[in-house]
């Protein structure tokens, strides 16, 4: 072990605890706005499960086209534009105990693109809950392999963020050792193995049930993670707000 090498133990020193943050906001930050932008983006979900594998009629998806259609236009008499608060990934939130992930395209509970993967910390390791719905599908019946990755870069962040540091991800390797199936609760679990200066190494798992009761293991993952300046976040979002006000028309 170097000098600037650190275990996990070590590198947890200190911090919060991290159980519920990524996914729920303490009861007095859930404002009625919260929740109603949770509730939509469970209805929206469900349309797209049941979009990507319906067998209506023609008629009816045209029609139902044009139902959904006059919904999205009520939202043209609101300004648009990204809607961003706290962290979009558990990755960057490092030791920050007030950090919200409503918008994280993995763990989001308000976005409807998110599976959403439920996370919290079990005896200082990253347990993960997760079913992919017919969405998520790549081979037939098979969560597809890029959605995969991505649920690891997600898991992996947040078992870095363990050492308390924002960081950002250097390296993902993925190991798919058997098909992981749609529509099957399935089990992620990550482990942070060691801080070498601004280097975090983590360590994940994806396992199914299996036919004999026993867990299968459907995917393993090493992720490396390398710790920046919380400056350089705020940065970047100053730059993502002026390009969004460029791209809505504004000065």
């Amino acid at each position: 072990m170097t000098d600037d090498e650190q275990t996990p133990a070590e590198a947890g020193e200190g911090r919060p605890s991290l159980y519920g943050r990524w996914q729920e906001p303490p009861p007095e930050q859930m404002t009625e706005r919260r929740v109603g932008m949770r509730d939509l983006a469970d209805s929206m979900r469900t349309i797209i499960d049941q979009m990507v594998a319906t067998n209506a009629p023609t008629e009816a998806i045209l029609e139902v086209a044009g139902q959904l259609d006059q919904l999205a236009r009520r939202f043209d008499t609101w300004p648009h534009g990204s809607i961003y608060e706290g962290f979009a990934e558990a990755a960057n939130a490092g030791g920050d105990p007030h950090g919200m992930f409503e918008h994280s395209p993995f763990i989001g509970r308000a976005n409807p693109l998110a599976p959403p993967i439920v996370l919290r910390e079990v005896d200082g390791e990253v347990d993960g809950r997760v079913r992919f719905g017919s969405a998520y599908e790549g081979p037939p019946g098979c969560v597809h392999g890029g959605y995969i990755a991505g649920a690891f870069d997600e898991i992996l962040g947040a078992t870095q963020s363990l050492s308390g540091n924002p960081g950002m991800t250097g390296r993902l390797t993925v190991h798919y050792r058997s098909p992981t199936p749609l529509h099957t609760d399935l089990r992620m679990h990550g482990v942070l193995e060691r801080v070498d200066g601004r280097k975090i190494f983590t360590h994940g798992s994806l396992f199914a049930p299996g036919l004999d009761g026993d867990e299968r293991l459907c995917a393993e993952a090493e992720g490396l993670f390398i710790a920046i300046d919380f400056s350089r976040f705020a940065r970047l979002k100053e730059l993502r707000d002026h390009e969004e006000r460029f791209r809505l028309g504004g000065a």
